[in-house]
């Protein structure tokens, strides 16, 4: 039998993502040709007959795609991923995995025990210490510091409103160039129903439509580079003149302000880099380095360097001199292939949008929405419908409220170059923390990046007044959602942590009290990784019963992008063994997608059985704590009693030796076959051991759960209502009582989060002064 090279395999697989990159990565970088010029040249200055502006804006475009794009991301940026991760959440994590920076308000020390944690830590240098402790000791900071990443979080959902609206007109735009006495109603229409269409198709995924975004793109680049190296030849050779650094300062002594103000279109060139990293979960670093080195690097070379060839002989084609410069004979070929990938670049920017927000979701930074997987097969293609809809009026009001490129290239401008300048700022700390590099060379890459991007943000600036406060609105409006959702989760974190059930009144609890005992298993959620919530002492007050199981369940989620199954449930036993109190702390990555298809119940159950044997068989377990977890994972195998429906007989493993700090490993496999759920929810069966080796009181205790099972699970929530006290500023008021407070009322509850079906779901009212 032939076995391929694995070498060769691996060019292989490297070459096959570098393929499908083009059409993903690289759709809105590729599409900036359509605007760019028109931006730039749109200031007062007048073009001069030596070219000197021409000359001048070509010089910093081949400039800044040379130094942002290919040395800042593909040589430095790229290399900074966390665990195959890219994006501004992804840095944010890589951070506070390496340092206690995080502001999760449940966060647990277990937490770093994680595989994912495993991290070599080479000596830190003095200054790299001192940074380290400054941020970590300075609450202020930390606060300081999660803000820019969500300011930056909300300028690329900002992107998702823009990118659609700036691609899809400036595409369309070229109609007026082969029809010049179109009415400007009849291009309008054409855009909003690519628009609608392209958001209306959101919900059937991009998986059927994903294997011609490649080709769509490939065919646009080649279009690029054909016609950009036709203008060269045919209209000004000497073009390459531009490379001489030189005419970028001729072009400012010239233009003064106006040529200053000119950089905010020029930014537009580097539209798109940011995917280049943030798509890095999709793709290998090599394999998006591989496509832009070969394919878009030169295309959009040749294709800026033709547009400025062309510009030098017609200088009174400024609008829509992309489309000008086409000859006649492939400008209809030319158009259409624009035109789709414009579609192309929009989907790309709306899918990861749809993916940033459910990474703040996962890190609690956003109210709770419903997410459609929208593929059995593909990890990680999904669909937020309010989010859509909210996108596409947004991105209708934005273009057919400015219907102007200009206008529309001055607002996208502020929000790509904002996201590039926190993209180097959290850089610097990275390459300090995480890389262990000197301060020195940190600071120096802040300083020659930061002061090229400040540069632009600068001259972005100017185009407030004319299209650039647009960014800013829609930032500000999500920043509000996003902090106002975090604050208040935060705050009400604090009174739970400060109200729960002391180990006195739990242990007190018996029948002497009239407290009844019923037949199942009551799951109780909050949001405490220790100690009893105050829901259950109000429960009991109310109704004094509870039922003979009961289970604290947390679902949290923790600082890395993905996590496996076997590390997910940390089980525990609360109060004395005949109370038979458990808890459970679930615990996703800020990545992980939550299914509706299966049955989160029987997963808790089973980490609860494998807890009980592997405490029942191994001798090392300290009972003397208020509350002891234990890490389930698949590092070792019990003989966990356990059957599918399709499965009659499991095989009795033994039970391996207790790990450090009593943390047990335990293989659930009957609920991991694979790494998503399966397509259909399957049953799981309890039934005792028939092995005479298991210990009688592990026996009885399995017993009880297994006939507490058979009776039936009742879920109970908390149904909170949260207000600011009397006393609380102004600031904290309209947080609490109008954001966060709305935000709670309109958003998914976690019943419908975990699937928790309405006949077996209790809530118990609440009301928190914070």
């Amino acid at each position: 039998m032939y076995t391929a090279d694995p070498h060769k395999a691996s060019l292989k697989v490297t070459l096959a993502l570098a393929y499908q990159s083009l059409g993903i990565v690289y759709g809105d970088l590729s599409i900036s040709p359509l605007y760019t010029y028109q931006s730039a040249f749109s200031g007062k200055f007048h073009l001069q007959e030596d070219d000197t502006e021409i000359l001048g804006v070509l010089s910093f475009v081949l400039y800044t795609i040379t130094i942002i794009a290919v040395i800042k991301y593909i040589f430095i940026v790229l290399n900074a991923d966390h665990d195959g991760e890219g994006g501004t959440f992804a840095l944010y994590s890589l951070l506070c995995r390496h340092a206690n920076l995080s502001m999760l308000p449940n966060k647990q020390a277990m937490d770093e025990e994680l595989l994912k944690y495993n991290l070599d830590k080479p000596k830190q240098t003095r200054r790299a210490l001192y940074l380290k402790n400054l941020l970590e000791n300075h609450e202020n900071l930390r606060t300081s510091l999660l803000l820019i990443v969500l300011l930056a979080t909300c300028m690329l959902i900002a992107d998702g409103v823009l990118t659609p609206a700036i691609s899809v007109f400036s595409a369309v735009s070229g109609l007026k160039v082969a029809a010049k006495h179109l009415d400007e109603r009849v291009m309008h229409l054409v855009v909003s129903i690519i628009l609608i269409g392209l958001f209306a198709l959101q919900r059937c995924g991009t998986q059927r439509v994903a294997f011609v975004f490649a080709p769509v793109v490939i065919a646009w680049l080649l279009c690029l580079s054909s016609v950009g190296m036709y203008n060269i030849l045919r209209w000004n050779p000497s073009i390459f003149q531009a490379l001489s650094p030189v005419h970028m300062f001729k072009f400012l002594h010239v233009t003064g302000k106006e040529g200053w103000a000119s950089l905010g279109g020029i930014l537009l060139c580097i539209t798109g880099s940011e995917a280049m990293f943030a798509d890095l979960g999709h793709f290998s670093a090599s394999s998006i380095k591989i496509a832009f080195a070969c394919g878009v690097y030169p295309s959009l070379i040749l294709a800026y360097m033709g547009h400025a060839a062309y510009l030098t002989k017609h200088r009174s084609d400024i609008e829509r001199s992309f489309y000008k410069s086409i000859p006649r004979t492939v400008f209809w070929p030319v158009f259409v292939i624009a035109t789709l990938a414009s579609i192309v670049g929009s989907q790309a920017v709306i899918s990861a949008t749809f993916s940033i927000i459910k990474q703040c979701m996962g890190l609690g930074c956003f109210p709770r929405v419903k997410v459609v997987h929208t593929s059995e097969n593909v990890y990680g293609q999904i669909y937020i419908p309010e989010v859509n809809w909210m996108l596409l009026i947004l991105c209708l009001a934005v273009t057919f409220g400015f219907r102007d490129t200009i206008l529309l290239g001055n607002a996208y401008g502020l929000a790509v170059i904002s996201v590039m300048f926190v993209t180097t700022f959290l850089m610097s700390l990275v390459m300090v923390i995480v890389w262990h590099w000197s301060l020195f060379l940190a600071v120096c890459f802040f300083l020659f990046f930061g002061s090229i991007e400040m540069m632009y943000l600068s001259a972005a600036m100017f185009k407030i007044p004319q299209g650039g406060w647009v960014p800013l609105v829609l930032s500000f409006v999500f920043m509000g959602i996003t902090y106002s959702w975090y604050y208040g989760a935060a705050k009400k974190y604090e009174v739970d942590s400060q109200n729960k059930v002391s180990m006195k009144w739990l242990i007190s609890m018996d029948r002497s009290l009239g407290i009844v005992r019923v037949p199942g298993i009551g799951m109780f959620y909050s949001e405490l990784v220790t100690g009893v919530p105050a829901i259950f002492s109000h429960f009991v007050t109310n109704l004094p019963a509870f039922h003979q199981i009961v289970v604290f369940v947390t679902v949290t989620s923790v600082q890395v992008p993905h996590l496996p199954m076997r590390e997910r449930y940390l089980v525990g036993r609360i109060g004395p063994k005949e109370h038979r109190m458990y808890r459970c702390v679930v615990r996703n990555g800020y990545k992980d997608t939550h299914k509706d298809d299966y049955d989160f119940a029987d997963r808790v159950i089973l980490s609860i059985v494998e807890f009980i044997q592997i405490e029942g068989a191994e001798a090392c377990i300290n009972t003397s704590a208020d509350e002891n977890l234990f890490m389930i994972s698949t590092q070792s195998s019990t003989n966990i009693v356990r059957s599918v429906s399709d499965v009659e007989a499991l095989e009795a493993q033994s039970v391996d030796s207790c790990c450090d700090k009593h943390s047990f490993t335990a293989n659930p496999v009957a609920l991991q076959n694979s790494a998503s759920p399966p397509q259909t929810t399957k049953k799981v069966r309890f039934e005792l051991p028939k092995t005479s080796q298991v210990d009688p009181n592990t026996k009885k205790e399995l017993k009880e759960l297994f006939q507490a099972k058979d009776a039936g699970v009742a879920y109970v929530l908390g149904h909170s209502y949260v207000h600011a006290t009397k006393s609380s500023s102004l600031f904290k008021k309209f947080a609490i009582n109008v954001m966060y407070s709305f935000l709670r009322k309109n958003c998914r509850g976690p019943e419908v989060v975990l699937s928790i079906p309405h006949t077996c779901l209790m809530e118990v009212g609440m009301m928190y002064y914070i």
